[in-house]
């Protein structure tokens, strides 16, 4: 609002007169100061009509701060954020009660004088000089408004805040003649709304609506006379009168406003004397802001939904301005947050993960289709104590949004991202690899630069020794073979897997590009649960890739509809890719590493695990046609702890697996969000039988022989094999291999890139089940 001179008023003689003579007063009251009237401006006599003209004649007020509320997507309360814990009330929200006493113990004449009251400062005179020292200020309720809007617009300014409030004649004859614009602007009615809704009640309550739900937990529209006479006390001195400091001292100065409203007619001397005899009768609400006060634990997805806003132009063209936007509040923000599916996230992490564990889950749920982040949530809560296991850190999303560490190596759930590029690139979907135990990758795999060289002589190897190839696509995706990953990145190329999860919205955590090295689609990048749990949706909406969103609407205090990032879809692989992707998925957990996570409800479910050197990072990353679930166990931290002979949720585990501990923690979870939901299945693909011989292979080199070999020539080898069994070993989920049968057979020389934890690979591979 902004307060401008119009035509008529005062002339400038009558404002160089008031000037003069309130000067002389005014100066008087300044505790501590002893001013001359004009002196104190530097305005010689003769001056002194031009110099007050000078003075701005304008105020502008800025948009008073306010709490702003977070709520999910059926609109419930997640936490409700502020600078200043503020709600704007017209004055018919108020209590008349509350206008009575605060015009009473503020400004008993304030119906009666403009915006200076002369006879006010002669009693303030009187009082302070029988006392010898200051006990009563002269400022009106309109100058006390005026003040108040200069320190709302200096905020938490230090330099601003101090020039607002200092102690000279200079600042008090400015906010004279303010108070003369405002009186001349707005109405007595609009100045005491005004001043209700600006004014700070102690305990982090500004406004008489943030002051009333706090001491009472009531609105303002229902305060009593009790309630209104304490309330109103405490405004000269919010510490001093602090009820809950000294209950003694708020007791006497509430009965002092009592005595105030029956001097002044707004109640008999017998309600006065009635009310005196009450307690304070406080129902003191605690100040609950932030996002550490979120409820069903959601306290991460609350952090994320405010550096949705920070880091969005659309509100601020610099992250100051919309900083500046975030403090002013009065914003209500209806999110995309499932509270049934937050629920049972919570519920699948509290039976699997405890918050004092030596390691850590996180799970993210995203929507096929429309990218809204429907859940999310921790093991180790949202808080500041670390004594109790809290933290602030996001373990779900990038680190610019306030994650940890860049992301997590994602191990074999990267896997499918290699397969879907090389689908793309025109791989049969019978496709043999001779998929040794341990492999040396080979010189010249191609990337989008310069081809990739094995100049550290690197090695990968599969989970256990009895997992010797060849392996058909179908087995080695449920037994996640990680030799015949390493074949396929080898044959199709880095550049085209790195374009598809490009395609597909994956980055690395710190939001960079992916790194270029064959052992990527072993999982050695480091990518946020979010990221993945997003481009699994990719596969689940059938190649169509849409960004995450968090936010539906804002409104602002005015009703008004604010922008919003909307998601922003793309095709990033044909329908028929998605779809193989999907049945191949499908068949990880039904019979794959990921059986102990697959959905026992008859829902088309499909999905992933991985497992990163020495069981530092567990992964499940799966879903349905409808939801899309991310589940992280590993360290948060930079030390990270092998997950072997540990206790982690009260169960001890020899090893930790992808389908192991991540796997029951995504089928709870999922189990859990999607209950009453519809059931829609996949559009499968019927995939070939390839004819694989292991016996007759089993004499080549490298076959059953950890020692491994380096395969020569792409296509170099065909063969035509007969029937034979494999013991595919003990994998995540407990399972055997079965009977292969017999095929083609393409050879090929394996490349490969850096890896993890190991080097030359006798530390274990990145990208076990």
């Amino acid at each position: 609002m902004a307060y401008k001179r119009p035509g008529g008023g005062l002339t400038t003689a009558q404002q160089a007169v008031k000037f003069l003579g309130v000067s002389v007063l005014a100066g008087t009251l300044l505790a501590g100061i002893t001013l001359p009237a004009v002196g104190a401006l530097g305005l010689a006599a003769k001056g002194t009509v031009e110099g007050f003209d000078e003075l701005p004649a304008s105020i502008q007020q800025p948009p008073l701060s306010q709490r702003s509320v977070i709520l999910d997507k059926d609109g419930g309360l997640i936490a409700a954020v502020y600078d200043r814990d503020r709600t704007v009330v017209p004055i018919d929200k108020v209590a008349p009660a509350m206008q009575q006493a605060i015009v009473a113990i503020e400004d008993e004449r304030y119906y009666k004088h403009g915006a200076v009251d002369l006879k006010g400062i002669l009693r303030a005179l009187n009082a302070n000089r029988q006392a010898g020292s200051v006990k009563e200020g002269a400022s009106t309720l309109t100058q006390q408004y005026v003040k108040n809007i200069a320190m709302e617009e200096a905020g938490e300014d230090p330099a601003k805040l101090a020039e607002a409030t200092k102690q000279t004649l200079g600042r008090k004859i400015k906010e004279l003649k303010l108070a003369i614009q405002v009186e001349q602007e707005l109405t007595k009615k609009q100045i005491l709304e005004g001043y209700l809704n600006i004014a700070f009640f102690g305990n982090q309550a500004y406004g008489i609506e943030a002051a009333a739900r706090r001491y009472y937990s009531k609105p303002a529209s229902k305060l009593t006379i009790t309630e209104s006479a304490m309330l109103a006390g405490i405004v000269q001195s919010p510490s001093e009168f602090n009820p809950l400091a000294d209950d003694e001292q708020a007791l006497a100065r509430r009965n002092r406003v009592l005595d105030r409203m029956a001097k002044n007619h707004y109640i008999t001397a017998a309600q006065a004397t009635t009310a005196k005899k009450k307690g304070l009768g406080l129902k003191f609400s605690a100040p609950r802001n932030g996002c550490i006060t979120a409820v069903k634990g959601a306290g991460f997805f609350c952090d994320y939904v405010r550096e949705t806003f920070l880091q969005n132009p659309m509100y601020g063209k610099t992250p100051e301005a919309r900083q500046k936007r975030w403090a002013q509040g009065g914003l209500t923000i209806r999110t995309t947050l499932d509270p049934n599916a937050q629920d049972a996230i919570n519920r699948s992490i509290k039976e699997h993960v405890y918050q004092s564990d030596k390691v850590a889950t996180a799970v993210t749920m995203v929507e096929p289709g429309t990218g809204k982040i429907i859940g999310m949530g921790q093991s180790r809560p949202y808080g500041l104590s670390k004594k109790n296991h809290e933290t602030t850190i996001n373990y779900s999303v990038d680190y610019k949004m306030g994650g940890s560490n860049y992301g997590f190596q994602t191990g074999s759930t990267f896997k499918p991202i290699t397969a879907a590029a090389s689908i793309e690139e025109g791989m049969p979907l019978n496709k043999v690899y001779p998929s040794p135990n341990k492999m040396t990758w080979k010189d010249g795999i191609s990337t989008c630069g310069k081809d990739w060289n094995n100049e550290s002589n690197e090695t990968t190897q599969n989970e256990t020794v009895t997992e010797v190839g060849p392996y058909s696509l179908e087995e080695a995706t449920k037994k996640s073979i990680n030799t015949y990953f390493a074949g396929m990145i080898s044959e199709y190329g880095i550049c085209p897997v790195a374009e598809m999860a490009e395609r597909m919205g994956v980055r690395r955590g710190d939001g960079k590009k992916l790194s270029q090295v064959p052992t990527m689609t072993l999982g050695v990048n480091d990518i946020s649960p979010l990221t993945m749990a997003n481009a699994y949706a990719t596969f689940a909406n059938r190649g169509v890739y849409c960004t995450p969103v968090a936010i539906d609407s804002i409104t602002d205090a005015n009703g008004k509809k604010l922008g919003v990032p909307k998601t922003q879809c793309r095709r990033a692989m044909e329908e028929k890719t998605a779809d193989t992707i999907n049945t191949l998925l499908k068949g990880v957990t039904t019979d794959g590493t990921g059986a102990l996570a697959g959905l026992t409800d008859g829902r088309d479910n499909a999905g992933k695990t991985g497992t990163t050197d020495e069981r530092k990072n567990a992964w499940f990353v799966g879903y349905t046609p409808n939801l899309s679930a991310a589940v992280w166990v590993g360290s948060p931290g930079t030390k990270k702890i092998p997950m072997v002979n540990i206790s982690i949720g009260g169960r001890y585990y020899p090893k930790v697996f992808g389908g192991g501990v991540p796997g029951p923690i995504w089928r709870d979870a999922m189990a859990g969000a999607l209950e009453g939901k519809p059931s829609p299945d996949f559009t499968l693909v019927p995939l070939p039988k390839p004819k694989v011989d292991k016996d007759k292979d089993k004499d080549r080199p490298g076959n059953g022989n950890p020692g491994g070999l380096t395969i020569g020539g792409i296509g170099g080898t065909d063969g035509s094999t007969s029937v034979g069994t494999l013991d595919g070993g003990t994998t995540d989920g407990g399972l055997t291999g079965g009977t292969l049968d017999g095929g083609t057979l393409d050879g090929g020389t394996l490349d490969g890139g850096t890896t993890t934890d190991g080097g030359n690979g006798k530390g274990g591979t990145t990208g076990f089940p």
